[in-house]
């Protein structure tokens, strides 16, 4: 790497760090109340309807009538968002690209309908304030507001604690100063802002920390899962470092992809879809970037999601107040009628939308994106292509004990448990370990005999997916049926994919 790179070099690079709640510590959110899953004939009725307005509905609409299914696809009455960035710390450690990152974040936000509200640079007093008081702003808004939570600066993982390091806190204090002066993500943020089912709240968190020397086992910051109605994203993968420039002029590869796409994707895609969107953006950018350090240093963000209702990230468009003038007689209106989709299109994706084996969600969307590559929803069926092609393959494996008859729903499942089915299918770590833990909840007496099996499948599913807590829940059941192999085997694959146990629960090394 050449002196002119904006990059730093090894002995520089800034490694930002994601993070994440610990098991014992995830907050409880009230759920919404459940409702009837809508038939064969009713999701055909929301996507007539949606298709009628430019807009192809999101199907995985479980529990909601064809009218809610509307109004949850996009036409939320707020957004409302908060952005932190700290640059500035001791010795050495200041991040530049901070504020750039907060500065370009806010304009695509407000782009996007969001009023927003921002702070820089500040200590653990006035975070805890700014915080407590966007709290309050939140209380007052609508229960299906889209809310937004967006960290960056330093960030360290102390007792499986992720914390977010104050301004003029060094990141290199001692573990007691830095849980003294940090905020807690679970305690301080998520637990504050997160009672929302019938919208959304996410918290985004792009932390970094300024050098890769000593870099140890499980240095990064910690796994998490969301609590309903949440999406949590980090720049990186649990315990993994990720690069940004020494150059204030420049953001950070998370934040740039972030950006970006807020800026030009489709009014259509949702905030789930989006999100996964900006992985896939970050890795390609960074496998393919000149610099060999960066390419080796490619991160692979991390999503932990928990959303009740879709979520578009825009509003639907409303008519103009105003009525427009009518053409003078014998004048030619030379603007093109807008054009919905065709019902091949909405067909097409309803298919999509209809399956839950993860073969035929991949093979759907792929035949999607084969017909109709310039669908405002193209980026969608990328989405459900790629990740149910990743479940497809680990359903294929022989450790994975997981067969197409547990993606059938049963009688005694709620609504969730039917969306997470779907979710699943294409790939989503959580909702597996979801559904796995509602097997082991059940019950007693209402237990069959595949339930143990079907819990340790879904287990042993989600692990594969990359969900390091489901992965040492797994462990520690094997340990609790005396099959030390198995246990120490997923145990392994927790520390991998970078999850922590907390103190307080049985993580004794065996």
């Amino acid at each position: 790497m050449t002196g002119a790179s904006p990059y730093p070099s090894e002995q520089e690079t800034v490694v930002k760090k994601h993070t994440s709640a610990s098991l014992a510590r995830r907050v409880q959110c009230p759920q919404a109340q459940p409702a009837k899953f809508p038939s064969s004939r009713q999701r055909r009725q929301v996507l007539g309807v949606l298709a009628g307005s430019l807009v192809l509905g999101p199907l995985p609409l479980v529990g909601m009538t064809a009218q809610a299914a509307v109004a949850a696809g996009g036409n939320d009455t707020a957004r409302l968002a908060l952005l932190i960035g700290n640059r500035a710390y001791p010795d050495g450690d200041d991040l530049p690209p901070v504020h750039k990152n907060v500065r370009d974040l806010k304009a695509a936000l407000e782009r996007r309908g969001f009023a927003v509200t921002d702070a820089l640079d500040i200590d653990l007093p006035s975070a805890r304030t700014v915080v407590a008081n966007f709290s309050r702003q939140l209380r007052d808004a609508p229960p299906d507001a889209t809310v937004f939570f967006y960290y960056s600066g330093h960030g360290a993982q102390v007792e499986a604690e992720n914390l977010l390091i104050s301004a003029h806190l060094s990141p290199k204090a001692r573990p007691g100063t830095l849980l003294r002066g940090s905020m807690n993500l679970t305690g301080d943020v998520v637990a504050l802002l997160a009672r929302r089912p019938l919208g959304l709240t996410m918290a985004v968190i792009d932390a970094c920390r300024t050098s890769l020397i000593a870099t140890q086992d499980n240095d990064g910051l910690n796994q998490v899962e969301a609590p309903p109605g949440c999406l949590i994203a980090f720049a990186t993968g649990a315990g993994k470092p990720a690069i940004a420039p020494v150059d204030e002029n420049r953001n950070t590869f998370y934040t740039a992809s972030l950006v970006k796409l807020l800026n030009s994707a489709s009014d259509e895609i949702t905030y789930s879809d989006l999100f996964r969107l900006v992985k896939t953006d970050v890795q390609q950018t960074m496998l393919n970037h000149p610099v060999p350090l960066l390419r080796q240093m490619a991160q692979v963000p991390f999503i932990a999601e928990n959303a009740q209702v879709p979520r578009r990230i825009a509003p639907l468009k409303k008519p103009p107040a105003e009525q427009v003038e009518p053409p003078a007689a014998g004048a030619s209106d030379a603007s093109p009628t807008p054009q919905g989709p065709t019902a091949g299109e909405v067909e097409a994706w309803e298919r999509i939308e209809a399956s839950v084996w993860p073969a035929e969600v991949a093979r759907h969307a792929g035949d999607y994106l084969r017909d109709f590559p310039q669908s405002a929803l193209a980026p969608r069926a990328q989405v459900a292509r790629e990740g149910a092609g990743e479940a497809a393959r680990i359903l294929a494996r022989q450790d994975v004990r997981l067969y197409r008859n547990a993606f059938q729903s049963s009688a005694d499942m709620q609504p969730e448990q039917v969306g997470d089915i779907a979710k699943a299918g294409r790939g989503d770590k959580d909702a597996a370990a979801r559904l796995g833990r509602w097997y082991l909840r059940k019950p007693e007496s209402q237990r069959s005999r595949t339930d143990s099996g079907r819990y340790e499948g879904w287990m042993q599913f989600a692990a594969a997916l990359g969900n390091g807590i489901a992965s040492y829940e797994l462990a520690l059941h094997y340990r609790r049926a005396d099959q030390p192999h198995l246990a120490a085997l997923f145990e392994a694959r927790a520390r991998e994919l970078g999850y922590t146990p907390p103190p307080s629960l049985d993580n004794t090394r065996k």
